[in-house]
């Protein structure tokens, strides 16, 4: 069967504009709400020389090609003579999508170890021969959060500001790392987390919904998880409400096992592929006989 060219450019021109923004959002909303404080991260949820990688599809009609990869990796470091976390993603295209619209992206944040709070985020795009920079740098004061945001490209300064929010106020990365602290013996199902999330020039308003347990199977592979619905006040989805669904792995590592968002063209998807140095042992992992 002769592959349809139109069906392919028009593909190609979808991504263009919406993975972007799509692809980051699948990996952010990912983990305890602790009260509207500017801090709200646990330090036990990292692990040094921790590592995840997913694959990425995107969904459009029947057809569901494969669009690329992302892996994240925590690190113990040092920033500015203060130890700190740092938690490092790389996402690239693959395949049919690479061939229209390579991506390149990488995302990192510094988080102090004692009493951790953010102190840098970091986005450099590299998209289809563009490349933009993106920095943001946290300071507090009570129960307030500010974000010093500067974004450029390699020729000038697109913008430089300053904005703030009360309340759980993390970045993208520190928004994984937030799905992942969730205590299963206090939650119940229905509740809501509320959080926001410093992206770019201006803060998004995410909230989390428990809606229990789930198997889900890929693969010859079933997983235990625990699913939240994601409310995300963002233009790249097709509507708030329900924007995503998370599953986390049920055991003591809380992985993000898949993620589902719906956008304006189609969805997309990102599935749990391996991992290494985990915590724990990946014990909601259960692999079934091959057929």
């Amino acid at each position: 069967m002769k592959e349809d060219k139109h069906q392919v450019i028009t593909l190609a021109a979808v991504w263009e504009c919406r993975f972007k923004r799509s692809l980051i959002l699948l990996i952010i909303c990912l983990a305890t709400f602790t009260g509207m404080q500017a801090q709200c991260l646990d330090k036990d949820i990292f692990v040094n020389g921790e590592q995840i990688i997913y694959d990425v599809y995107f969904k459009w009609g029947v057809m569901m090609p494969k669009a690329g990869t992302a892996s994240m990796t925590i690190k113990e470091t040092t920033y500015k003579g203060t130890p700190a976390w740092n938690t490092y993603i790389l996402i690239n295209t693959s395949g049919m999508v690479d061939k229209f619209f390579s991506i390149r992206d990488t995302m990192q944040n510094y988080m102090t170890k004692e009493n951790p709070r953010l102190i840098y985020s970091g986005k450099r795009t590299s998209e289809g021969g563009y490349y933009e920079m993106d920095d943001l740098n946290y300071t507090y004061s009570d129960h307030e959060t500010f974000i010093h945001a500067v974004r450029k490209n390699l020729n000038r300064v697109r913008a430089d500001t300053v904005f703030s929010g009360g309340g759980c106020v993390l970045d993208l990365l520190g928004a994984l790392m937030y799905a992942r602290m969730f205590d299963w013996e206090k939650i119940t199902v229905g509740y809501q987390y509320p959080l926001q999330v410093g992206m770019g020039e201006s803060l998004i308003k995410v909230n989390y919904r428990y809606e229990g347990q789930r198997i889900i199977e890929r693969d010859n592979t079933k997983f235990r998880t625990r699913l939240f619905i994601i409310d995300i006040y963002d233009d790249a989805f097709t509507e708030s409400k329900a924007a995503m669904e998370i599953w986390i792995g049920d055991d003591d590592n809380h992985v993000p096992i898949k993620i589902r968002a719906k956008l304006k063209i189609g969805a997309m998807e990102t599935h749990y592929k391996s991992s290494e140095k985990l915590r724990h042992p990946l014990r909601c992992r259960i692999d079934l006989p091959k057929k």
